[in-house]
């Protein structure tokens, strides 16, 4: 391939060479790992705890189930679907070796460790066997992914029949002018926010621009069901703010 037909993907505002997003993702996450949990707190006012407890709500764990997290960093989904299926198992996959050493540090990671395993890996070409999973979830990281419709696909392949995926992710807001106010607090407030905290203004610029070029609402769905899942369905979150999509292994 030339150099002119090699394909491009966007992170942030910018076109870059698909094969570089994923180290330049890998830097964000990187950066922000060790502030990573109190800047979801302040960015969202703590809201984000609420829509992962909602995640858990619908999804309803069972003992004997296993859990594949995906972008799952500190853990967050992993320990609050462990504490609610009894006996069930979790694995904790992330690209960023940082933030899963940032998830072991945890009081959870300590309380769950014989049954949470966290290993580094790519969500597009994932290190397990055809269906080894029962629930497959991947919380605000879809949307960091260089190729989305690969990251299902391989979601798809690894879970059993009868397997369910469930995406948190930030989407759209369908009223233009709540979605209007959202942008110009996103844009101005967060950044400054990372600075601030994080000591890092750039990757929270990063992460607000993936958020406004996530597909909407019923474009992520029809993007589920193109990769096999049935009965996909999705609830907005605040608004539309997040939403939560789920999907079926038949």
């Amino acid at each position: 391939m030339t150099e002119s037909e090699q394909k491009t993907t966007h992170f942030g505002r910018q076109s870059v060479p698909e094969d570089q997003k994923a180290g330049m993702v890998h830097g964000v996450f990187t950066n922000v790992a060790s502030k990573y949990d109190v800047m979801n707190d302040v960015m969202s006012g703590g809201v984000h705890r609420l829509w992962k407890d909602a995640m858990m709500d619908w999804l309803a764990p069972r003992p004997g189930q296993r859990l594949l997290d995906v972008a799952g960093g500190t853990g967050d989904i992993s320990f609050r679907f462990l504490k609610r299926a009894g006996d069930a198992e979790a694995v904790v996959l992330d690209m960023t070796e940082q933030m899963l050493v940032e998830g072991r540090k945890r009081a959870e990671a300590e309380a769950l460790s014989d049954r949470l395993d966290w290993i580094v890996g790519d969500a597009m070409a994932l290190p397990f066997d055809d269906n080894s999973f029962d629930v497959y979830t991947i919380s605000f990281g879809i949307r960091n992914v260089t190729r989305i419709p690969d990251a299902l696909s391989e979601a798809y392949r690894v879970l059993r029949p009868g397997g369910r995926l469930m995406v948190l992710e930030f989407s759209q807001l369908p009223n233009p002018m709540m979605q209007k106010a959202y942008d110009l607090y996103s844009f101005n407030v967060i950044p400054r926010m990372g600075q601030a905290i994080a000591g890092d203004r750039d990757s929270y610029q990063y992460l607000v621009e993936s958020i406004r070029n996530f597909p909407d609402q019923e474009s992520f769905a029809a993007m589920i069901r193109a990769a096999g899942f049935e009965n996909v369905s999705f609830r907005n979150m605040t608004f539309g703010v997040a939403a939560l999509h789920a999907g079926w292994k038949i």
